[in-house]
């Protein structure tokens, strides 16, 4: 807070989410000053909250097809090109994963087969593994809780898995690294202006009683998410709405409804989604809807999203499954572009490789409960006459592109002088770099810790998983909950290395156990707290 209140920035990024994040460590790590704000915690909102998958978009390619849409094309393309990037430069958070799309109808193999493989075309080198056909006996033994009943076999194929809220932490982490000013729980109460200039922001410390705090920075960039438009009227109070928002929800069920190595793409719903069962932290993650939503710092999921996604997974399982099963539920907002939204005081900067920031995926918001899933997940930057630079849409594939692309735009806007060209592209975040595939053998061998345990450590922390081992073996190693393998050592670990101030930081986006298993969070959160009041390590 000191650093804000006398230092004068480059860069002012709100919003810590993951386009936020990614913006401070771009423009950072280009030899500009950066202050970023969050004013709940770093993935609060929509960037906990995803499907956790690493993807281009299967949906969208196939949308691609039936429309002719080049801009959708374009768009998967290029997430998939930056899923490589993604998980070659956090190995701890991300890696590969074989999804099974099963098949039922004789014409459904050609038709699903042909796309993945055109999937496959697009990424190019930066495939993961080449798509292939599965006989209806292989199929059942990789994915022994699908109905057998008329099943003809599989098509298999690879994207990208990864913790999305650490992921978010380890990109703030990161940019501190380089010299920015990093901050959650800090909000903006109004913007700075200097002859008609939008020129920083007043600031207010939700973990203190100091007075607010005037930010200075030649580029302010609003990287809200689902709350850019908030922001924008903070900027021009009548300017037009430029978002929709959609709800996408998400259950967790336990491990027996999926294997620990595969997952599996629902291809056809009964309003023509696509859902996805996947192994995520020895639990099964399913997912997603996609409704119309008001924004909200906390939506919650309805009830008949709930049923909606246990219904599907009824058809295509013999295991019985029903409500009593889930073990925790959420809802993610999407920030969706509207098309000629922007407002006319705007200048507008095309977001992606060659897609046009206004095409949906066939034009006009699709009818039904499923509309708001046919529009495009492109990203947009808009400067606004008084040069606050916009950024919203995209999706957590493409984050790194997203923030390039508005690092790029406020150095033109400001007229800002960068030291060099954008690094992110071969820059491995903080775990990354001395990440070692053996390593949680080696934790176990050398703390004496169990080996799912070792195994959590090694994925979550990276090459910085020792530093929390070492608080084991100083006396806080007994687990926070039963069957789950967070430790005590962690709270004080990311208390104090992480920026985790309140029990939900710790408890929803350093450990994940609120997105697991709300009864086990519920039950550990006064521990939490005792911890985090605990004397420093």
């Amino acid at each position: 807070m000191g650093r804000l209140a006398t230092e004068r920035f480059d860069v002012l990024v709100i919003g810590g989410g993951a386009t936020g994040a990614g913006t401070a460590l771009a423009a950072a790590t280009r030899g500009l000053k950066v202050a970023l704000v969050e004013r709940f915690d770093f993935a609060q909102g929509t960037s906990s909250r995803s499907t956790k998958l690493v993807h281009g978009g299967v949906r969208y390619l196939e949308q691609a097809v039936k429309h002719a849409d080049r801009s959708q094309f374009s768009l998967v393309r290029e997430a998939l090109r930056e899923r490589g990037i993604l998980l070659k430069n956090a190995p701890h958070l991300a890696h590969p994963l074989p999804l099974l799309t099963p098949i039922y109808g004789a014409l459904e193999l050609p038709y699903y087969f042909t796309g993945l493989k055109l999937y496959d075309m697009l990424a190019g080198k930066a495939n993961l593994s080449p798509s292939r056909l599965i006989g209806k006996v292989h199929a059942a033994e990789r994915f022994p809780m699908l109905r057998r009943k008329g099943l003809r076999g599989a098509v298999e194929y690879h994207d990208g898995q990864f913790d999305d809220a650490r992921m978010n932490v380890a990109l703030a982490m990161t940019a501190a690294r380089h010299g920015a000013a990093v901050l959650n729980h800090v909000a903006v109460t109004e913007l700075v202006k200097e002859k008609g200039r939008v020129k920083g922001a007043v600031v207010v410390d939700a973990l203190g009683d100091a007075a607010p705090v005037e930010v200075r920075a030649e580029v302010v960039i609003n990287a809200t998410g689902p709350f850019v438009d908030a922001v924008r009227r903070l900027d021009e109070p009548g300017v037009p709405e430029m978002l929709t928002t959609s709800s996408g929800v998400h259950i967790v069920l336990p491990s027996r409804f999926s294997p620990p190595g595969t997952g599996l793409l629902i291809p056809k719903t009964e309003d023509g989604r696509v859902l996805f069962l996947l192994p995520w932290q020895g639990h099964t993650l399913v997912g997603t809807t996609d409704n119309p939503a008001e924004v909200s710092a906390e939506p919650l999921p309805e009830a008949e999203d709930i049923e909606y996604i246990l219904r599907h997974v009824r058809q295509y399982f013999d295991l019985p499954v029903s409500t009593s099963d889930v073990l925790s539920s959420w809802s993610g907002l999407r920030p969706l572009v509207e098309p000629g939204s922007h407002g006319a005081a705007s200048n507008h900067v095309q977001g992606g490789s060659e897609a046009s920031m206004t095409s949906t995926n066939g034009g006009a918001r699709a009818a039904g409960n499923g509309g708001t899933a046919r529009l495009s997940r492109d990203h947009t930057i808009v400067v606004s006459a008084s040069g606050l630079v916009t950024i919203t849409g995209g999706k957590w594939t493409t984050y790194r592109k997203m923030a390039e692309d508005v690092v790029d735009t406020a150095i033109e806007a400001g007229a800002l002088q960068p030291k060099g060209a954008s690094l992110t592209a071969s820059l491995p975040l903080i775990g990354g770099a001395g990440f070692s595939p053996d390593g949680a053998a080696q934790l176990q061998a050398r703390y004496g810790l169990a080996a799912d345990t070792a195994s959590h450590l090694h994925h979550a922390y990276g090459d910085r998983a020792g530093s929390v081992a070492e608080l084991v073996a100083r006396g806080l190693g007994e687990r926070l909950a039963a069957g789950h393998p967070y430790l005590e050592a962690e709270v004080v670990y990311v208390r104090d290395h992480e920026d985790a101030h309140f029990a939900d930081d710790v408890l929803s986006r350093r450990l994940r156990l609120s997105f697991l298993d709300t009864a086990a969070a519920h039950a550990a959160k006064e521990r939490v707290e005792e911890l985090l009041a605990s004397d420093p390590a």
